[in-house]
């Protein structure tokens, strides 16, 4: 994870809240706020949510998520998104009752890096290649 947040923490774009009670951490949040091809203005997007065990159903989700969506908020987020597995029922009953709708499916596959020149940005590909 430390390695992870050293890219992170320097990025405008992300956020991460944490939750302690006392000195202890017992939740984090993580937020990425970006443009999209889908719409014209900024939208936000929890990348990660995690309550301890022993905080779980303490209101320290709602919380994280409530300082999330008030960081949105000042940012002019104008939607948020998330995704979370099919098999998180419980998540998905939060989610919900946070106001949250499910809007589709998420795809997702693994690709090997290629270790060769990166391409550009932005390219066009043809679709008569196979």
């Amino acid at each position: 994870m430390s390695a992870r947040l050293k890219s992170i923490l320097p990025d405008a774009r992300y956020n991460t809240f944490v939750a302690r009670i006392g000195k202890e951490l017992c939740g984090m949040i993580g937020t990425l706020t970006h443009m999209s091809h889908e719409h014209n203005d900024l939208s936000g997007k929890i990348v990660a949510l995690v309550v301890s065990k022993k905080q779980r159903r303490s209101g320290v989700g709602r919380t994280l998520v409530a300082a999330a969506e008030k960081d949105f908020a000042t940012r002019n987020v104008t939607r948020v998104t998330l995704t979370t597995r099919f098999e998180r029922d419980e998540a998905h009953q939060f989610y919900g009752a946070l106001g949250y709708s499910r809007t589709g499916f998420r795809f997702a596959k693994n690709l090997a890096p290629v270790l060769e020149e990166r391409p550009a940005k932005s390219s066009v590909a043809d679709a008569d290649e196979e």
